[in-house]
């Protein structure tokens, strides 16, 4: 099991991006790079929700906002190591629709944000055969007063 470990300037972002999408979902795109069993997230860029119905409940990164992620990683020298969103007023655990809809390989952080407020934030990796998310150990500043969880999906 890898460990995602969270600068704490991509956390300030994720947080504050996510708080001020709520009630909506937020989203972001995740970069860094990964060894020895860690990928170290350096900056988290935040995107408009590309949905256009169900917001509260949905969010869509487009293929023009993931190339630019995409692209600020190259400039970086990093790759883009996964994506961040939030669900409103719930928990910080894959949806039915987060399965259909993700990737092996990449890391999804989930943020719970109640009342606006970031509550319990978790990252979950896709397996390879794409039935099922597998939690995966979080790192995040000392600072935040949230300790990563490993949990199991629901």
């Amino acid at each position: 099991m890898t460990t995602l470990r969270i600068s704490p300037a991509a956390h300030a972002v994720i947080q504050a991006h996510l708080c001020r999408a709520y009630p909506e979902e937020g989203c972001g795109v995740l970069i860094g790079r990964e060894g020895d069993g860690v990928r170290e997230i350096e900056v988290a860029i935040g995107f408009d929700n590309a949905r256009e119905d169900s917001r509260g409940n949905r969010y869509l990164l487009s293929p023009e906002q993931v190339l630019a992620g995409e692209r600020s990683a190259r400039e970086m020298s990093l790759d883009v190591m996964g994506f961040f969103h939030s669900h409103p007023d719930h928990p910080a655990r894959p949806s039915a629709f987060d399965l259909e809809h993700a990737w092996p390989y990449y890391s999804y952080v989930i943020a719970s944000v109640e009342g606006g407020r970031l509550t319990d934030l978790r990252s979950w990796r896709l397996t390879e055969e794409r039935t099922r998310f597998e939690s995966e150990s979080l790192d995040l500043p000392a600072a935040t007063g949230m300790a990563g969880a490993d949990a199991t999906p629901e």
